[in-house]
């Protein structure tokens, strides 16, 4: 009779969800498509913003991202806090803030006020993010986080299949603001339902050191082991946003594709990152989360040397391009985060899912700044040196890579020995 090794059944997908834990997947994910759809909104509504408050097209970019910049220093803000109290309680006090920001940009009718609402909204969101994960790690244990990921990221995808074209047809029926109050609606729904039937997650507050919220933070950040976390999660975050603030443009100016066409791209290749999320995070429970993120290396890689290249060519292979492209960005995203959801204690898995939000957004800013500095529009609309933005995106995409190898090692070694652990405390006692 053989036995497995720790390591191999540490990423066995064979476990089950029970009633309890697939309504905390469930909720978990709605409450992620509603901060989504949040964050996603404005970007497309600008043609409708920019007439009604009277504003600049420069003035609304300061809006949108004055988003990103509050979400990251309240990331850090709260990092030393986090791991303090319930994470059913604080997910509860943020998500009320995030809630009350939407509700501020659904009235704000100046520049200053939309501009203020964004922020407010912000600092409340990008802990919001964190604590989900947080409670996520606490409540699932390695070998299923996988599937976990995978339905809570397909949120992003229902987002752009589901929230975005109903957000937008509200829109042009009763004004640019009328998406946000629907969006207060559903968070109230969300937000009820937490309170109501998920139960407390506070079982890492018997672990906590006593420290100060400062010393946390500072001892969070310098701890060896989460350093290499968070460099690869910025590298991850980098690499994805430097393709999306100009891939509209690429794919109109360069591509040839009509605008009128692009809601058919968008929906096909997010109905199909909506049906591939779950199963991506099943299989990388089932063969191995790092062998999942290798394959969407690999995929990444081949398909962003393609896109990155393309020049009049239909629809239809686009559409297809695109796809797989989402495959493997979607690939490394689900099997990343279920992986590096293992690095932190459990008494620092609040501050590290904090730091980790902060620095996704400040990544993602920082790419888009990069990318404005690399392409060229020309005076027919065409983008010069997208492909150097694939290129760069290959080398990001092949550090991570490195650094995810050494994470998986250090995970995978952590679980080997505290499976050998429980073995031998297991034949101490039948002894």
């Amino acid at each position: 009779m053989t036995t497995a090794s720790p390591s191999r059944a540490a990423e066995s997908g064979g476990m089950g969800f029970s009633g309890y834990q697939k309504f905390v997947v469930a909720v978990l994910a709605f409450l992620q498509f509603t901060i989504v759809l949040d964050f996603m909104l404005l970007a497309p509504l600008g043609a409708l913003v920019v007439p009604a408050l009277h504003i600049t097209p420069a003035q609304f970019g300061d809006v949108v991202s004055a988003y990103a910049f509050a979400a990251a220093v309240s990331g850090i803000l709260a990092a030393g806090f986090a791991d303090r109290f319930d994470r059913k309680k604080l997910l509860l006090v943020f998500y009320a803030g995030f809630m009350l920001g939407t509700l501020f940009c659904a009235l704000a009718h100046t520049y200053v006020l939309l501009l203020l609402a964004r922020m407010f909204t912000g600092l409340f969101a990008g802990v919001v993010g964190a604590a989900s994960m947080a409670i996520v790690t606490d409540l699932f244990p390695l070998a299923m986080r996988g599937r976990v990921m995978g339905f809570i990221q397909s949120a992003f995808a229902a987002s752009t299949v589901l929230g975005l074209p109903l957000s937008l047809w509200l829109s042009a029926h009763w004004g640019w603001n009328s998406p946000f109050f629907l969006i207060v609606v559903v968070c109230t729904v969300v937000g009820g339902t937490i309170i109501g039937r998920l139960r407390p997650v506070n079982a890492h507050l018997a672990l906590r050191p006593d420290k100060k919220p400062l010393h946390h933070l500072l001892h969070t950040l310098s701890t060896r082991s989460y350093l290499i976390g968070f460099i690869t999660t910025a590298l991850l975050t980098m690499g994805g946003f430097l393709l999306m603030p100009y891939s509209t443009l690429f794919v109109v100016h360069n591509v040839g594709i009509p605008i009128e066409m692009l809601s058919v791209v968008y929906l096909i290749t997010g109905l199909v990152s909506a049906v591939m999320g779950p199963l991506l995070g099943k299989a990388s429970d089932a063969f191995g989360k790092f062998r999942v993120f290798a394959f969407g290396c690999v995929v990444t890689i081949i398909m962003v040397l393609i896109y990155t290249r393309l020049s009049n060519v239909p629809l239809w292979t686009l559409i297809t391009i695109s796809a797989l492209l989402q495959i493997g960005i979607f690939s490394r995203i689900i099997s990343s985060s279920a992986l590096m959801s293992a690095l932190p204690k459990p008494a620092d898995r609040g501050a590290y899912m904090s730091i980790s939000s902060s620095l996704q957004q400040m990544s993602g800013g920082l790419a888009a700044m990069l990318g404005g500095m690399v392409v060229v529009q020309l005076g027919d609309g065409r983008l010069r040196h997208f492909d150097v933005l694939g290129d760069i995106l290959v080398c990001t995409t092949l550090a991570s890579f490195v650094l995810m190898y050494f994470v998986n090692r250090r995970v995978m070694g952590a679980a080997a020995a505290a499976s050998a652990q429980s073995m031998e405390n297991k034949v101490s006692q039948e002894s």
